[in-house]
């Protein structure tokens, strides 16, 4: 039986940490999912990749639905820990995994009914829509399991537990290594199925790191108590869940249908724009998985904290982790601005797609450390109960990526680095915006001037009686 990381004391150093490089470590493990298949599907050309390009809009999408779950989790479990209250961290904890599993399915019956109609969104060549469409369907039940995968992780994480989901999701990576050449090229018995391959290899190791968190959070003792698989959803806890977590999938869902069609225009330089935006999107996933550690861990931290009142360890806290995430950044930052063509040579190698891969790593270098400024704040917003700041900017600024790259595109000198530059601009604009709100707000809450209410209001009130009687 794993035990709960207690936040709210000792070094505030040590507790950051002791979150943030399980969780980093964990995001680029579920990077390398997707970057296993970039990397031996490169090999095939930019064809293949594109197709895997194109359904891996959807995966994430996917990814983003399941934060309604998996935010409000993390949320609801560290700032009931946080007040004292166990039980009510165990109701939300078999809440928000019964709502995962409805939400996963339905996701993953849409999926494979709208794949011809959704690829054929991207008007590409025939041959590529046929091999994205394969891919889509056979990575369908694979959906589901990363969608409840997403939220079983956050159910650690709201513990203060870091380092559990790491150790489940690393086994399911090293099946996808294994996997992954085994059945794209072939050998020996097993016939080489190309893009295929790529999908049922990532599927059986979604499956596997699947069963794993089934056995270890219902097989076994949990450390907020008994877990049931199958429960019957109440209103008050699924309204608290989905009121968290839905400003952040909305955001997440929306940055990846702006993503889209970001890519709709990319394609216009044929296959090329598409499989550039697709592997350069892999690459800066660097940088914003590590700030999304960060954030995850300063959310778990800031929620804890928030539950028990200490709103001073909250801002060093904030301010902390800012500092160790901005400067991963700037390493970032610096990397692909001097070996540019050197990174992006490590999927593909055909000269016209390297030099706009080039193009795309330096545009966006300089947008580094202001992706990370956002997704520490934002850790920071979630924290405290404010799932919808975040979400406002996020939402405002991605969107106008659209119209200012299809302006920007229409200049002969920018072409297709247009739609990078409106990229990389609108995140400049969003770290600043949101660290600017969130000063604003940390000073009203530290002057008293905020006040929770609902249901965290009440719990706020039993933990401030309890613990005036306690000292």
């Amino acid at each position: 039986m794993t035990k709960i990381n207690d936040l709210t004391q000792g070094s505030i150093s040590k507790g950051i940490w002791s979150m943030a490089i399980p969780l980093i470590t964990a995001s680029f493990v579920q990077m390398a999912y997707n970057m296993t298949d970039m990397i031996w599907l490169g090999h095939l050309g930019s064809e293949s990749v594109a197709a895997v390009g194109v359904a891996g809009f959807f995966t994430w999408l996917g990814n983003a639905l399941s934060f309604i779950s998996k935010v409000g989790a993390e949320v609801t479990i560290s700032q009931s820990l946080g007040a004292r209250a166990g039980r009510r961290a165990r109701a939300y904890a078999n809440q928000s995994a019964m709502l995962s599993t409805i939400i996963a399915l339905g996701y993953a019956c849409f999926i494979y009914i709208a794949a011809p109609m959704l690829v054929g969104l991207f008007h590409l060549e025939e041959n590529i829509s046929e091999l994205a469409i394969m891919y889509m369907r056979l990575v369908t039940p694979g959906l589901f399991f990363t969608f409840n995968n997403n939220t079983y992780s956050g159910l650690y994480n709201g513990q203060g537990n870091s380092k559990t989901p790491l150790k489940i999701v690393a086994t399911g990576l090293i099946f996808n290594i294994v996997l992954d050449p085994l059945l794209i090229y072939g050998y020996g018995f097993v016939p080489a199925m190309g893009t295929a391959g790529a999908a049922i290899a990532t599927t059986f190791s979604q499956l596997v790191v699947f069963s794993i968190f089934i056995w270890n959070l219902y097989f076994r003792n949990s450390s907020i108590g008994k877990l049931y698989f199958i429960t019957r959803l109440r209103a008050r806890f699924v309204k608290r869940i989905v009121s968290l977590g839905l400003p952040v999938s909305m955001q997440s869902a929306l940055f990846a249908m702006f993503s889209l069609t970001l890519a709709t225009v990319a394609a216009q330089w044929g296959h090329i724009g598409v499989a550039v935006q697709s592997v350069g999107a892999q690459i800066e996933a660097i940088t914003w998985m590590t700030a999304a550690g960060f954030s995850t861990a300063l959310a778990a931290f800031t929620g804890q904290n928030f539950g028990a009142r200490n709103l001073g360890r909250i801002r060093l806290g904030y301010h902390y982790t800012l500092k160790l995430a901005g400067g991963i950044a700037l390493i970032a930052c610096l990397a692909f601005l001097f070996f540019s063509k050197e990174i992006f040579s490590v999927f593909i190698n055909e000269p016209q797609t390297l030099v706009a891969g080039s193009a795309y790593l330096k545009i966006l270098a300089i947008s580094q450390i202001f992706s990370a400024i956002e997704q520490v704040t934002a850790g920071a917003f979630n924290g405290c109960g404010r799932t919808t700041p975040p979400a406002i900017v996020g939402i405002i600024l991605t969107g106008a990526r659209i119209p200012l790259a299809y302006y920007l595109v229409t200049f002969p000198s920018l072409g297709l680095n247009g739609i990078w530059w409106s990229i990389s601009l609108s995140s400049v604009m969003k770290g600043i915006v949101l660290a600017i709100w969130y000063q604003s707000f940390q000073k009203r809450l530290e002057n008293g001037q905020y006040k929770p209410v609902g249901i965290l209001g009440k719990m706020h009130a039993v933990a401030s009686r309890l613990w005036q009687q306690f000292n």
